[in-house]
C-alpha cells in the first residue's frame, strides 16, 4: 500500500481510508479534493485546472486574501460523501479552486510562517492578561504566504476583544481572525494517547462534538468519579455515549431497583445489578451491606408477583433443582488428541498395583515368624536328622506319583478377609502379652523325644 493511496497509517489527523484508490476511473470522475492544513482544519477545494494530484501532494489554495498552502488527504468519489457528511454543497460560491502544486518559493514562505507560531501565542496570551481578558489563547495558526493568522480561543462568557485585536494586529502587523473552540476541539487539536491505549477520538475520527451527561455514567452503573470519568480536555469522556443506548434498552426488560422484595427472612432492598447478565443483587440493609443475595431477573419478577399477592417465600434463592449440565462447546482437539486414554489406563494399572500390594501384605501377615517357632525349629533339628531316610523315601514316592499322572490335590486358597477386618487386627486390646501368657508345661526337647514310628507307604502307588 503506498502512502498516497490505500495507506491506513495515521500520518495525519482525521485520516480518512481511501479504499477506492486502485480504480482510476473514480478519481477522474470527481473535481473535488480534500485539504488539510495544521491540525485538525479541513477544507474542499475545486479542481478547475484539471491538475491531476494524489493523496499527500502538497498544494497552494485560494484564500482571502492570498493563497495557503495545505495537504491533499482524500480525492474521488469519497470527497463527495464527505461534502455531505459535512453539509457542504457542491453549487456552493463559497467553494474555492485550487491554483497549482506548491513551489519552492511557496514552502519557503511556508516554513518560515509556521516558525513564528509558537512565538506568536505566547506573546498573545501576556496581552489578553495586560487587558484582563478572561478567555485562554490555545493555538494560532499562519497562513500559507504569511498575510493572515488564525487565533484559537477558549472562553467560558462571552469576552469583548475588539481591543484585543488592535493591539495585535500592531504588534505582528498581519490579518487577525478569532475564532472560539471548546474544550473537546482544543484536545483533538493537541492529540495525544487516551487512558484505553489508542489516540484521542476527537483528534482520529470525531468531528461533531455531543454534550455528555452525568446519566449516561448512571445508566451503565459506573462510578461518579470525576478523575476516572474526565478526559484530557477535562470534560466528561465522549465515548461513555457510545454504549448508553444498549443499556437503556436492556434495562427496560428489567424490574424496577425501587421495589424492596419481602421474604420470611426479611425485606431485602436492591444493590447493584449486572445488566447484560440479568443478575441483580440485594441486601437485607438499606444502609449497610449484610447478606448479599444475587439472583435472576426472571426469580425478581416472580417474587414481586407473590408479593403483590401477599405470600412471602421462604428466602431469594429459588429451590434447588436438578438439572443435566449442557457443554456450551465441545472441544475438537481433544477428541483427536493421542494422550486422551492415558487417563484411564493409569487408573486400572494404579488399581491392579493395589490389590497386588493388598495381597502380598495380607501373606507376609500370615507368614510372620513367631518366637516360639524360632525355638522349636531348634529343637527339631534332632529329629529330622532321625527321620531323614523316612522322608526321603516319601518324597520320592510322592515323585513317582506325579510321573505316573497322578494329580496332587488343589490347596485350598486362604479366604481373603475384609479390609475393616484386617484394619482392627492392629486395634485389639483383649489379647494378652505373650509375658503374661500361662507358661506350658515342661515337655522334653524334641530330641530327647522318642522316635515316631514311619508313615506307611501309599497303597495306591504300590498297587501301580
Amino acid at each position: 500500500m503506498n502512502k498516497k493511496g490505500c495507506s491506513t497509517k495515521m500520518d495525519t489527523k482525521l485520516n480518512t481510508f481511501d479504499w477506492l484508490c486502485d480504480i482510476d476511473e473514480a478519481h477522474n470522475e470527481c473535481e473535488f479534493i480534500e485539504v488539510q492544513f495544521k491540525n485538525t482544519r479541513k477544507g474542499y477545494y475545486r479542481n478547475s485546472n484539471g491538475l491531476r494530484l494524489e493523496k499527500g501532494d502538497v498544494v497552494a489554495v485560494e484564500a482571502t486574501p492570498g493563497h495557503d498552502i495545505g495537504t491533499v488527504t482524500l480525492t474521488g468519489r469519497l470527497v463527495i460523501l464527505q461534502m455531505k457528511k459535512m453539509n457542504v454543497r457542491q453549487e456552493s460560491a463559497e467553494i474555492k479552486r485550487v491554483y497549482r502544486k506548491a513551489r519552492p518559493v511557496d514552502m519557503e514562505k511556508y516554513e518560515e510562517a509556521k516558525g513564528r507560531e509558537h512565538e506568536t501565542m505566547l506573546r498573545s496570551r501576556q496581552i489578553a492578561d495586560e487587558l484582563k481578558l478572561n478567555m485562554k489563547i490555545g493555538d494560532v495558526e499562519y497562513q500559507g504566504d504569511g498575510n493572515k493568522a488564525i487565533f484559537y480561543y477558549i472562553a467560558d462568557d462571552r469576552v469583548d476583544f475588539r481591543q484585543l485585536i488592535k493591539v495585535l494586529a500592531d504588534s505582528f502587523k498581519v490579518r487577525i481572525e478569532m475564532k472560539q473552540i471548546g474544550a473537546r476541539q482544543e484536545a483533538g487539536r493537541i492529540g495525544g494517547i487516551g487512558p484505553c491505549g489508542r489516540p484521542l477520538c476527537c483528534s482520529g475520527w470525531m468531528t461533531n462534538f455531543v454534550s455528555v451527561a452525568t446519566s449516561a455514567a448512571r445508566y451503565q452503573d459506573i462510578s461518579l468519579n470525576p478523575q476516572k470519568l474526565a478526559g484530557q480536555c477535562a470534560k466528561l469522556k465522549c465515548c461513555l455515549n457510545y454504549e448508553v443506548d444498549s443499556y437503556v434498552e436492556v434495562q427496560k426488560e428489567l424490574p424496577s431497583r425501587e421495589i424492596p422484595l419481602e421474604t420470611q427472612m426479611g425485606t431485602f432492598y436492591h444493590f447493584k445489578t449486572d445488566i447484560f447478565n440479568r443478575l441483580m443483587t440485594y441486601s437485607s440493609d438499606r444502609n449497610v451491606l449484610a447478606n448479599l443475595t444475587t439472583i435472576h431477573a426472571d426469580r425478581v419478577f416472580e417474587i414481586i408477583s407473590q408479593n403483590k399477592k401477599g405470600i412471602k417465600p421462604e428466602n431469594l434463592l429459588e429451590e434447588p433443582q436438578k438439572k443435566a449440565q449442557q457443554k456450551d462447546f465441545q472441544d475438537g482437539v481433544g477428541e483427536e488428541s493421542l494422550t486422551r486414554f492415558d487417563r484411564e489406563k493409569r487408573k486400572k494399572i494404579n488399581n491392579g498395583r493395589d490389590r497386588d500390594r493388598d495381597r502380598d501384605r495380607d501373606r507376609n501377615r500370615g507368614n510372620r515368624p513367631n518366637n516360639n517357632a524360632q525355638n522349636q525349629s531348634q529343637a527339631a533339628t534332632g529329629e529330622r536328622q532321625s527321620t531323614g531316610e523316612s522322608g526321603n523315601q516319601n518324597r520320592n514316592n510322592r515323585d513317582n506319583q506325579n510321573r505316573r499322572g497322578g494329580e496332587r490335590p488343589n490347596r485350598p486358597e486362604r479366604p481373603e478377609r475384609p479390609r475393616n477386618e484386617r484394619s482392627d487386627r492392629n486395634e485389639r486390646t483383649d489379647r494378652p502379652e505373650r509375658n503374661d501368657r500361662p507358661e506350658r508345661q515342661n515337655r522334653p526337647p524334641r530330641n530327647q523325644r522318642p522316635n515316631r514310628p514311619q508313615r506307611p507307604e501309599n497303597p495306591e502307588s504300590s498297587e501301580k
